[in-house]
């Protein structure tokens, strides 16, 4: 380990941002994510934790572990679960931040080393509406979980939706998909900027692409494995993207 990357093993060193994790010098927690990326590519098995529930009892206990482990705590709401609608908890991303930011306080937890994310934002909860207006409240969504301070931001535009053409059994077109995840990316963009504007401090979100996972909040059915993505499928959802 490099002088550069570690000031001192399991000791914690808070200036702004800056916190030392597992011995790696972060300087805000979205590097951690991303030097977890780094490791992964060079052959560490390293990740993260997602916690995915707002159940009080789960969420101090994950905030007492990270505390013990000196690392980051990574909590993301699903689309269908938190939305600018109040999704079937019926909190927005706002209120999540806030709720969320409460028990870290009482735990003793630092804030600077809270991870606040959306998973699966675009139209998964408003499906069942034509094109336009589903999309419309989508980019809304995606707003609003910004410009909460969420750094960790998941696009999937990947479900067919009310007026879209063709088989609703088959994929939608992987072109769409990436045209309308990457007006989504947009607004994202736009409402960090409003979020920085507003006197936000949070550091950009970094986004997470692709929809080969379990639909939002879990599947109903018996699944007897995950099957892995095909270099080809993943090849062909890196270069829409990029376009």
């Amino acid at each position: 380990m490099r002088e550069t990357d570690s000031v001192m093993w399991r000791k914690r060193v808070r200036t702004g941002h800056a916190i030392t994790i597992q011995g790696f010098f972060v300087m805000r927690t979205v590097d951690y994510l991303k030097d977890l990326v780094k490791r992964q590519k060079a052959g560490e098995p390293a990740g993260i934790c997602s916690v995915c529930t707002y159940n009080r009892y789960a969420v101090e206990s994950a905030f007492r572990q990270a505390l013990e482990d000196e690392s980051p705590v990574l909590i993301e709401s699903t689309s269908n679960q938190v939305n600018q609608l109040g999704g079937y908890t019926g909190m927005t991303p706002e209120d999540v931040r806030d709720y969320i930011r409460g028990v870290a306080e009482e735990q003793g937890f630092p804030l600077e080393r809270l991870i606040l994310g959306g998973d699966h934002l675009g139209p998964f909860p408003f499906r069942g509406e034509p094109a336009e207006k589903a999309m419309e409240k989508a980019h809304r969504m995606v707003f609003s979980f910004v410009s909460a301070g969420c750094g960790k931001i998941h696009l999937d535009a990947s479900m067919r939706l009310g007026d879209d053409p063709g088989d609703e059994n088959t994929p939608l077109d992987s072109e769409l998909i990436a045209e309308r995840s990457a007006e989504l990316a947009v607004t994202a963009e736009s409402a960090y900027e409003t979020y920085l504007q507003e006197g936000g401090d949070a550091p950009p979100p970094l986004y997470v692409i692709g929809t080969e996972v379990p639909t939002p909040g879990g599947s109903d059915e018996v699944e007897e494995g995950l099957k892995v993505t095909e270099v080809s499928d993943f090849e062909e959802t890196v270069s829409l993207a990029e376009k």
